[in-house]
């Protein structure tokens, strides 16, 4: 167990930042009231000069960590993948089977998230509610190409190629593991925003979409 969390960090790749924010005080505090500023607002609402109001420090020293608010977005959801992807490490490490270990992959990707006290900078709660609501404005921009190279969205692509490892240990014949995999993690974001907005298109209600998610997969490889 230890060798294998030594071996596992939450990486954000360093293309994303200018400053790691997590090297420094205010970086942090940068990181902690950009999550609750987000979430009370919203991304097009927020810009780093209230940012600053928040924290009490000049509009600047937040342009010395990110260029944009908009690489600022590519972090957070960054450091989110990296982190959910942690989660599913500690949870199927000890599964032997590839099978079980997809299920549980899949119900850490698709449950309620908790505060993780591992990260006190981080409300992870609030951070989750901007990846449901925001994250897909990380990627769908002219520049994805550009920044896809540049290894931006690497945390993101990590998550998925795990649960592609799981799915092909699992089902070794079945054709599209990448899009499963793929279609599992942006499955779940999508019928939590459809649970709190458009209730009617949905059948995930108080559950969640971790019972619709299970099914689906136990269906598709089956």
């Amino acid at each position: 167990m230890d060798k294998l969390l030594s071996n596992f960090t939450i990486r954000v790749p360093e293309t994303i930042y200018l400053k790691d924010p997590e090297s420094s005080e205010l970086g942090q505090k940068i990181i902690k009231n950009s999550i609750e500023l987000i979430d009370d607002i919203g991304f097009e609402a927020f810009t780093f000069k209230k940012l600053g109001i928040l924290i009490g420090s000049n509009e600047s020293s937040i342009y010395r960590y990110f260029e944009s608010k908009h690489k600022l977005l590519v972090y957070l959801s960054s450091w989110y993948w990296s982190w959910l992807e942690y989660r599913v490490v500690m949870a199927t490490y000890s599964l032997g089977e590839p099978l079980a270990q997809l299920n549980r992959a899949v119900e850490i990707i698709a449950e309620e998230v908790k505060q993780d006290s591992n990260f006190t900078y981080v409300n992870e709660v609030a951070l989750n509610r901007i990846i449901v609501c925001e994250s897909s404005k990380s990627f769908l921009t002219k520049t994805v190409d550009a920044e896809n190279k540049a290894g931006n969205f690497e945390s993101y692509k990590s998550l998925v190629q795990r649960l592609v490892v799981m799915i092909q240990g699992a089902c070794p014949d079945y054709p599209y593991a990448k899009s499963l995999s793929s279609t599992l993690v942006e499955a779940s974001l999508h019928q939590h925003f459809l649970r709190d907005h458009f209730k009617s298109i949905t059948d995930c209600h108080s559950s969640g979409p971790s019972a619709f998610l299970a099914d689906l997969v136990k269906k598709t490889l089956s």
